[in-house]
Order: structure tokens, then C-alpha cells, then sequence
């Protein structure tokens, strides 16, 4: 059997809240809103994501440099900065982009300011997000950008995707937000602040065709190299973009390490449960058709890890989040793709794979395989595991720690889609 076997659309905010009863009584809410989102305005399309997923440590007044890898190509740009988890209001600015360079730099001559509201600085109010104005400056799809943004005030509490993968540069106290390189910059691996790039594509080819795909650190590319934008979601958008037909495809990474579907985060998971963010990460991407579901073995982990009796689930718990979401999806017009859970065998430290787990994930992925409840089954289980071993990843797709895949891994994962379910 072929690793891959076998619509929908949003465009607003659902109403409704769903709530789901489980076994042991408990109860999650998915959030609801009415309304437009920023994206459903225009055709901007999705270039780049990194969800948020709590708050990081005190920051002095600094400048910090992030450098994000576009997915989808145009004209002009705009971002998303997030004060979601923050503790009061926050300062921002400037702000600039420019073409990322080597290092901390930029690309000579690339510098842009950016503005919100026709203002260099923004106060984002505790909870809250802002958009930029839009910013002429052409960028390929592939491209890296630097974005600078300056914290005059500093941020007591600021709102971080924790494993971003890709080196940040921080400068303390000085704006150096539209300088050439940072030479003098510490460094750091998460995101700060920044959760979205959206482009305006340079031919209007209509409204943006989307894949979201959501999980845990896998899904977040751990494993996959610092710096290197290997993660399978961006090997899927670079597979894309040799394709004329899907070329206009964007692929959104809402993966965070450590996330869980059932429960927030609690030392060592992190974000709140994809249950609760499902809406906010997922269905208000602009244009999103396709949604990857590779989620649960942090669920099973923390069953057997934490204490506390809501975090004690099931696989049939696991399974009925799994059809929550979907049946989310599917209300506001989204396919759902899911994907079987990999192996763990061998692993390691608090979170290493026991029987009990073993069983567990076994159970959800003969679920997730023979239910019928997804439009479309990705068996990266099958894919990934040991011929010899199947309850391990197969040694050559292992970055070392028999949890995550490394680069080539995930090359395979995203080479194993079968393109012609996006071109319906």
C-alpha cells in the first residue's frame, strides 16, 4: 500500500463554539468569533507563519533582527506583530525590512521602513496583534527577509514561538533596527513578536490557495538544522514552486514543539491546545483549502509524564479530539489531511516511549487509517519507521534523538504528497 492514500473553504469566523465532552469529563472550547480576518482583504496571500505559543523572559529596550524565509512571491509585503501573551501594552518601533544577507546583515540597499497606521512606532494593547501597511518591496518566493523591529521600552512579558529554528540577533538598548549588520549581536533561537508575513502577489491569479499544516515539533522541524529551512513544510513549498500549476500554493507552518490537541501547555508542552488555537492558527489563514493534522504523541507522552488528571488521556480521548477538529474544518469548508503518528522507539529522557505509549499511538494511527474520517491519510508512520524495526524511525531518516526526523527525513515526508489532490 502507497505511504499516501485517499473540500472545502473559509472565509469568515465561526459563530459557534464546540465543546467536546470526553471520557473522563473533559470539556474543551474551541474560540469563536465573527468576522473578517486582516488576510480576507485584497489578495494577500500567506507567505510565512510562526504561531505563538507562550511568553518569554523579561527584555530590556533592544533591537532584534529575525530573518524568515518567504514561501510565496509579490510585490509588496506586509507582518503581523503580536502582543497576545504579553502582560500590558507594548511598545514597538521602527520597525524595517530588507533582503537577508549573510550573518546578521541585509542586503545593500533592500532597507525598508515599515509603518503601522502611517506611524514609524505602535502601542499593541495586551492580547492584541497589528498589521503593517502595506510595504513596496518585490521579494521571490523562497527569499529570506530580515525583519528589525526596536522595543524602546523594553517587554516585560513578550509574546515568543519558542523553537523558531532560525538564529535571531540581539542588540541591547540600541535601535538598530535599519543598520546594514548587527556585528555586535547575541543570539537567540526564538521568534519574537512576530507571527505572519503576507505578500500581494505580482499577477492577480485570484484568491489564495492555502495548506496549512499543524502539529507539534515535528511539524515545528526540530531536528531538521538551525538556519536551514528543512522543515517538511518548507520542503513541501519549495516542491510546490517548481510546479506551474501549484506554484501559487502557500504553505503555512502552525507547528508548535511540545503542543498538544487536548491540553494547553504545561512544563514541557507548550501553547495553548490545538483545539483552542485551531481557528486563530489555522482556519483564519487566508484562503486555506488544506489542513495536515500530525498531532496526538504529545498527548499520549504526557499522559504517562504529568500528574494531573486532565492530562491523564486516552487514545479514544486523543481520537475525539481528532474529530473535533475535523468536523471544524469541514463546517467552514476545509479538507483535512491526517497523518499518522511516527515512531519513538529508542527514545530518551522524561519523555521517552514506554509500552503503555507504544500502545497508545499504535491504537490512534489504525484510527487514523481505517476510520475514513480524514479526506485524505498520510501514513508517515509507514513512511519513516525501520523496515526492521517498525516501532523505530528507519536510522537513516534519524536526527539522532529517535523522536525527529532530520533534513532528509523530512525531504521524504514532503516528497511522499501527492500533488494531484491539490490541483482539484
Amino acid at each position: 500500500m502507497s505511504p499516501i492514500n485517499t473540500h472545502f473553504k473559509l472565509e469568515g469566523r465561526l459563530k459557534a463554539a464546540a465543546l467536546l465532552a470526553l471520557g473522563v469529563g473533559l470539556a474543551l472550547l474551541l474560540p469563536s468569533l465573527m468576522g473578517a480576518t486582516a488576510g480576507e482583504t485584497g489578495a494577500w496571500v500567506p507567505a510565512w507563519s510562526a504561531a505563538p505559543d507562550s511568553a518569554g523572559p523579561a527584555m530590556k529596550p533592544q533591537t532584534i533582527r529575525q530573518v524568515l524565509r518567504a514561501g510565496s512571491g509579490g510585490d509588496k509585503l506586509r507582518i503581523k506583530l503580536s502582543n497576545l501573551l504579553g502582560d500590558g501594552p507594548l511598545l514597538v518601533g521602527p520597525v524595517h525590512v530588507g533582503l537577508h544577507g549573510v550573518g546578521s546583515a541585509i542586503v545593500a540597499g533592500s532597507d525598508r521602513a515599515l509603518s503601522f497606521g502611517g506611524q514609524a512606532t505602535l502601542r499593541i494593547a495586551k492580547g492584541e496583534s497589528a498589521w503593517s501597511d502595506p510595504l513596496d518591496l518585490p521579494v521571490a518566493a523562497l527569499q529570506e527577509l530580515a525583519v528589525s523591529l526596536y522595543l524602546p521600552e523594553g517587554a516585560s512579558a513578550p509574546t515568543i514561538h519558542t523553537v523558531g529554528m532560525q538564529t535571531a540577533y540581539l542588540v541591547d538598548g540600541l535601535d538598530m533596527a535599519g543598520a546594514a549588520a548587527l556585528p555586535r549581536a547575541d543570539t537567540d533561537d526564538s521568534r519574537y513578536l512576530l507571527t505572519d508575513l503576507q505578500v500581494l502577489p505580482t499577477k492577480a491569479s485570484g484568491p489564495a490557495r492555502t495548506l496549512v499544516a499543524v502539529g507539534d515539533s515535528i511539524t515545528d522541524g526540530v531536528g531538521s538544522g538551525l538556519d536551514a529551512n528543512a522543515r517538511w513544510p518548507d520542503a513541501l513549498a519549495a516542491r510546490l514552486r517548481k510546479d506551474p500549476a501549484l506554484a501559487d500554493v502557500a504553505v503555512v507552518n502552525a507547528g508548535i514543539a511540545g503542543n498538544r490537541i487536548l491540553n494547553d501547555g504545561s512544563d514541557p508542552y507548550l501553547g495553548p491546545s490545538t483545539l483552542a488555537r485551531f481557528q486563530r492558527d489555522v482556519l483564519d489563514q487566508p484562503g486555506v483549502h488544506w489542513v495536515v493534522l500530525l498531532q496526538g504523541i504529545n498527548d499520549i507522552t504526557a499522559s504517562g509524564l504529568l500528574d494531573s488528571p486532565k492530562d491523564k488521556v486516552s487514545a479514544a480521548q486523543v481520537i475525539e479530539g481528532m474529530k473535533t477538529l475535523v468536523a471544524h474544518a469541514h463546517a467552514a469548508g476545509v479538507q483535512v489531511w491526517g497523518a499518522t503518528l511516527l515512531p519513538r522507539g529508542g527514545s530518551t529522557g522524561p519523555r521517552g516511549q514506554t509500552p503503555a505509549a507504544e500502545a497508545m499511538r499504535v491504537e490512534v494511527n489504525r484510527w487514523i487509517t481505517s476510520a475514513g474520517a480524514f479526506d485524505r491519510v498520510l501514513d508517515f508512520d509507514r513512511l519513516m519507521a525501520d523496515p526492521a524495526r517498525p516501532s523505530y524511525l528507519n536510522p537513516v531518516f534519524d536526527s539522532g534523538d529517535h523522536t525527529h526526523p532530520n533534513a532528509a527525513g523530512y525531504r521524504v515526508m514532503a516528497a511522499a504528497i501527492d500533488l494531484q489532490a491539490l490541483r482539484n
